[in-house]
């Protein structure tokens, strides 16, 4: 397995970046790199449920995902992402002085798939974060 980490300082409250993910309307505005919309098709915000959109590329290109949303508390979100490539991705929210340290941890089911997409994926995770703290307004 191999995981990919991003962490940053969001000058908001944790209740707040948590909204960002249960609310649907707000989570397609901010979901994916820069640059991507998605349409969702199924959004089940609750444990085991299933979480089924399209990433629209800039590109014109369309990409089918598919989830289950495994753990959802106020101070963490874990997603499996069940359509390949496969991997686990936990997100939390820790309180910090300036607002919410968030960790974004992406751990790969095949370290061979990650290597060939680390490329993709590191600056992909940094750009999901940066709409996320815009979509939060800051």
């Amino acid at each position: 397995m191999t995981t990919f980490l991003a962490e940053r300082v969001l000058p908001c409250a944790p209740a707040d970046v948590y909204e960002a993910f249960r609310k649907p309307d707000v989570l397609a505005r901010w979901w994916g790199p820069k640059d991507f919309t998605n349409t969702f098709q199924v959004f089940e915000f609750e444990p085991g449920g299933h979480w089924k959109y399209v990433m629209h590329g800039p590109g014109g290109k369309h990409h089918d995902n598919e989830s289950e949303f495994l753990e959802l508390e106020s101070t963490r979100v874990v997603i499996h992402h069940v359509s390949l490539p496969r991997y686990r991705l936990t997100v939390s929210f820790v309180p910090d002085d300036r607002g919410t340290r968030i960790r974004w941890s992406q751990e790969f089911e095949d370290a061979g798939v990650a290597a060939k997409i680390r490329h993709i994926v590191e600056p992909a995770n940094e750009q999901n974060l940066d709409r996320l703290q815009a979509v939060l307004g800051r």
